[in-house]
């Protein structure tokens, strides 16, 4: 009999939260890509232009997990007139031995909001200074918290600033944020004003050309760029490239859409210059930083086998739980495809 656990994102949200065993298990998929036979095929991407709509598909079968994902994650953004999210999108779940489907995760995008964070909470466990107590997030958007609150798991941080082109979410998401947290956390009118002194830059937007310039960058600060996920975004400044010591979740990716795509572009890096990966860097193949006053770029692009960790971990969490429901999805005798 083939049964399947269907989750609901009010059921996820209960059982996955943003917290050290994600960041863990977010970490442990990233180390498998630079010491295991990972199959992470490129990300499959359809545009719908006519609505400002985009679709991206992320897969990986990591060895040692019980199961491989598949997620299919579309972002329409014109949704907000019609008073629909931007961002939507599910998981499926299939045994890696037999590959039938064994759980349905229609999180509505949660989980990759999760898996997102967390891996911004890898780069600054093995990139950003010990130390690192004063961190810098443009955005005032869901990721723009969440990498703030997963800082705040790995690093003391202790106070923040927000900058974002509207000042008014800035400012609602600084006092939301404030509370939350438990540190202070400013909006800040200036980008440069926000840059200046702090330990960590967080870019979480849909920018398409640069909004943190190279000549504001200082000595020992630690960048993670989130927002540039297809080839037209474009968060940093491409001469930051050439100030840093830069790192990627998957070079071949980074290569294509990340911001060392626009560092190739404008001749600030080589199309065939050897970058270490994150996952180098965790698996100690790699150095990381080795200075305090080196400057260091993590380029997160997103990847399946994010996708596929927080998926087994939300299952395994949800069996534990008694969450879910679970349904027989074998056809009865004479029913016909």
């Amino acid at each position: 009999m083939s049964r399947m656990l269907v989750l609901t994102e009010a059921e996820l949200r209960r059982i996955v939260g943003l917290d050290l065993s994600a960041v863990d298990c977010v970490e442990a998929a990233f180390a498998a890509l630079a010491t295991k036979p990972v199959a992470m095929p490129p990300i499959l991407r359809l545009d719908i232009p006519e609505h400002r709509g985009e679709v991206d598909v992320k897969t990986a079968y990591v060895p040692g997990l019980d199961g491989f994902a598949i997620k299919v994650s579309p972002g329409f953004f014109d949704n907000p007139r019609l008073g629909l999210p931007s961002l939507n999108g599910l998981m499926i779940l299939f045994s890696a031995r037999t590959g039938l489907v064994e759980a349905l995760l229609l999180d509505n995008g949660y989980l990759t909001d999760v898996r997102t964070a967390a891996a911004g909470a890898v780069a600054a466990r093995h990139l950003a200074r010990p130390d690192a107590a004063v961190a810098a997030i443009f955005g005032a958007g869901m990721q723009a918290g969440l990498q703030l609150q997963a800082l705040a798991l790995v690093r003391p941080i202790r106070e923040a600033r927000i900058w974002a082109r509207d000042a008014q979410k800035a400012n609602k998401a600084a006092a939301e944020l404030s509370r939350k947290l438990g540190f202070a956390v400013t909006a800040i009118a200036d980008p440069q004003a926000a840059v200046k002194g702090a330990d960590i830059i967080v870019t979480t937007t849909p920018a398409e050309r640069p909004i943190l310039m190279a000549d504001w960058i200082e000595p020992g600060q630690h960048i993670t760029a989130m927002g540039s996920d297809s080839e037209h975004k474009n968060e940093i400044d491409p001469t930051v490239l050439a100030r840093a010591t830069y790192v990627a979740d998957r070079l071949s990716q980074t290569r294509r859409l990340g911001e060392l795509a626009h560092a190739i572009r404008a001749g600030s890096a080589s199309a065939d210059q050897a970058f270490a990966e994150l996952g180098e860097v965790i698996a100690g193949q790699r150095p990381g930083r080795t200075r305090t006053d080196e400057i260091t770029l993590a380029d997160l692009t997103g990847t399946g086998v994010q996708d596929t960790a927080i998926a087994n971990l939300a299952a395994a969490r949800a069996r534990t739980a008694g969450a879910g429901q679970t349904i027989d999805t074998k056809a009865e005798a004479g029913d016909t495809a």
